[in-house]
């Protein structure tokens, strides 16, 4: 097995600093006892973690971007499931034109789709609505559940099926106890991937949102032009801690199934 080098070592090093660097110093810089920004400091102090709970605008906002996250990208996994089984197993008339207005919303601005969104919503009368934010999220991440889904939608070994069919098995349970099992890892990352991405919308929904609907990122966005506080920083620190944590316990729940996996097939053998 092939090692790396010293100087691949020094650049991965090298490359990871600087992706980390500017999410150390929001961290650190949430620490300072200041009335401003200030980093470094010789000093630390919880103030601004404090300070956050006289906002309960920020924390309501946080809870709407985590509803708001989570309805999106369940209800984008579910259209990725029909959309991706169809564009993986069949070769129809339109299939390149379907795939390409799935993953359309990648390659058009969030600028261009909030100007466009603001303008519809308000025309058919949900303008600064929840509902107007979910379905505009929607739009938004479908291309990143829809690419995880169907990386594993294509990979898929039907002879599986096939044999589920042969003993008695209806298209419902070959769905529901084969088809959904088998594409479970691209359904969980697609969810994952379409949260995340949701989750830190703010282009987009900073045209959407009204007074009562802002997201997270919108209000720390809105906050920011008349504050240069580390309020926002401790905000930011404390989400970072919290996807810090989710990804550990994914890491943790998914990674012990896969070693569950891989050692009994080892037995299995």
């Amino acid at each position: 097995m092939s090692r790396n080098g010293p100087i691949a070592l020094a650049y991965h090093a090298l490359f990871v600093t600087f992706m980390l660097a500017p999410i150390l110093v929001v961290c650190f810089v949430a620490f300072t006892p200041e009335g401003y920004l200030s980093f470094p400091t010789d000093r630390w102090s919880l103030r601004w973690f404090y300070a956050i709970a006289q906002y309960p605008e920020f924390i309501s906002a946080f809870w709407r971007s985590l509803w708001l996250g989570a309805i999106s990208s369940a209800i984008a996994v579910g259209i990725s499931v029909p959309a991706a089984l169809a564009i993986a197993r069949y070769r129809f008339r339109g299939r390149e034109a379907l795939t390409a207005l799935f993953m359309s919303p990648l390659m058009i601005p969030h600028l261009v789709l909030g100007i466009a969104f603001l303008r519809f919503f308000t025309q058919i009368g949900l303008g600064g609505t929840f509902a107007g934010l979910v379905l505009s999220h929607i739009v938004v991440v479908l291309p990143f559940a829809l690419r995880l889904t169907l990386a594993s939608a294509v990979g898929l070994d039907r002879s599986i099926e096939h044999a589920a069919v042969s003993l008695g098995a209806s298209e419902s349970v070959v769905l529901r106890r084969i088809t959904l099992p088998l594409v479970l890892p691209g359904l969980v990352s697609g969810w994952a991937l379409a949260f995340i991405n949701s989750f830190d919308e703010v282009t987009m929904t900073v045209f959407i949102a009204a007074p009562g609907t802002e997201t997270l990122p919108v209000r720390m966005f809105l906050y920011i032009q008349d504050n240069i506080d580390p309020l926002v920083t401790s905000v930011s620190a404390c989400v970072i801690a919290i996807t810090v944590l989710a990804l550990l316990v994914l890491d943790r729940a998914f990674g012990l199934e896969r070693l569950l996996i891989g050692r009994s097939a080892g037995h299995g053998r």
